[in-house]
């Protein structure tokens, strides 16, 4: 993998996605810039320091003009979740703040895709694509991807197996409305059920709850326990640049622009995606059963609700 990447907030969440991204393979250059740009140039410096241990990384701050060039810009700047509140809470608030970024995006790197991090995450491609013209397969949002990787380690953990022996996504919006897809988990190529009772390991419904609960509220527990959750997105953001960059083909559960899905109109929902080099690929609608369709239909019309209000404001 190689290529330039720009990460626009150097905050807690970009930082460590900028860190992260170091410990990779490959190599690229990555240019943080932030409103505070002593804060950009010292934590640069710090993750220069740590990828001088690597090969082939280089990090360095910069202002907008410096990701001319880019082939990727993550977006992370934005107000952070407060005890108590949701992620549509700060739509408001941070719909202004990543609507100016992309113009600056759009003006300094205009041939970039956009990884969006900032909350609500499932709302701002939608502002990218509406106010900006932009093609949905070319403005991911992190979406789901994180709570898929929750969702498999906590299975894994129950199972006793390593998590990439789990194949298990989470759909919907990134927040209170998402849906474990249960119904299609595996593990080792046998349904998730059938596995786990072969081990002696049974998942019944109460745990079932239980996982759904633990993996839908880990980043309100986190950020009660040490006031922000950074490392699990931060190393999310990595994972999803390195597929993008490095053409790798795989398939996350990010969230882009849909005209319609499940008979809701303009949202913006976590679905299947295939990842390489020309952004995401349309969206994948997997075989749902009919609670987890009617629950996604749901977390559908959340979204659009938002992106209404957001779009309106």
């Amino acid at each position: 993998m190689s290529g330039s990447i720009g990460i626009v907030g150097a905050g807690l969440v970009g930082s460590a996605a900028a860190y992260l991204l170091t410990l990779l393979p490959g190599g690229g250059d990555v240019v943080l810039v932030d409103i505070d740009r002593n804060r950009a140039e010292a934590e640069a410096q710090d993750i220069a320091h740590a990828a001088a241990f690597g090969i082939g990384w280089h990090v360095r701050s910069g202002t907008f003009e410096d990701l001319a060039g880019s082939d990727l810009v993550v977006v992370t700047a934005g107000a952070s979740l407060k005890p108590g509140q949701t992620r549509l809470d700060l739509a408001k608030t941070n719909t202004g703040i990543v609507m100016s970024i992309i113009e600056q995006v759009l003006k300094h790197a205009p041939e970039a895709i956009l990884l969006l991090a900032t909350n609500p995450v499932d709302v701002m491609p939608a502002i990218a694509v509406e106010r900006f013209g932009l093609k949905p397969g070319r403005v991911i949002g992190t979406g789901c991807a994180l709570d898929s990787a929750r969702f498999r380690e906590r299975l894994a953990r129950h199972l006793n197996v390593a998590a990439p022996s789990v194949s298990a996504y989470v759909l919907g919006e990134h927040g209170d409305s998402e849906v474990l897809h249960w119904s299609a988990a595996h593990v080792a190529d046998m349904p998730l059920d059938h596995f786990a009772q072969s081990i002696g390991r049974p998942i019944d419904a109460t745990l079932r709850e239980s996982i759904t609960q633990e993996v839908r509220t880990s980043a309100y527990r986190i950020k009660v326990g040490k006031g922000v959750s950074n490392f699990g997105i931060g190393g999310c953001i990595a994972r999803l640049a390195r597929a993008i960059l490095a053409d790798e083909q795989l398939v996350f559960s990010v969230s882009t622009y849909l005209d319609e899905v499940l008979d809701v109109e303009r949202t913006c929902i976590s679905l299947p995606h295939v990842l390489g080099r020309n952004g995401a690929s349309r969206p994948l609608m997997p075989a749902l059963d009919a609670s987890e369709r009617t629950a996604l239909q749901s977390s559908a019309r959340v979204i659009q609700s938002a992106i209404a209000s957001s779009l309106a404001a």
